[in-house]
């Protein structure tokens, strides 16, 4: 089941609910009681797959472009 993260606007604390997609939308109390909260946007964390591109490789920059002195 997906969480979602929210943040009361009266206290200030974070909570997750965990709930089904048809109910993403819906509101939620914070665990003090408060009602005034506002869901968050969430951050995918994708793990495993391509590589990451690598800095540094091919021409350019001072020694591999030729500029520093032999």
């Amino acid at each position: 089941m997906p969480r979602y993260d929210f943040r009361c606007r009266s206290c200030g604390s974070t909570f997750e609910v965990s709930r089904p997609m048809s109910a993403s939308d819906d509101p939620a109390a914070c665990p003090e009681g408060h009602d005034d909260t506002v869901k968050l946007l969430s951050t995918v964390s994708m793990t495993g797959g391509a590589a990451a591109p690598r800095a540094g490789g091919g021409g350019g920059g001072c020694c591999g472009g030729g500029c520093c002195a032999s």
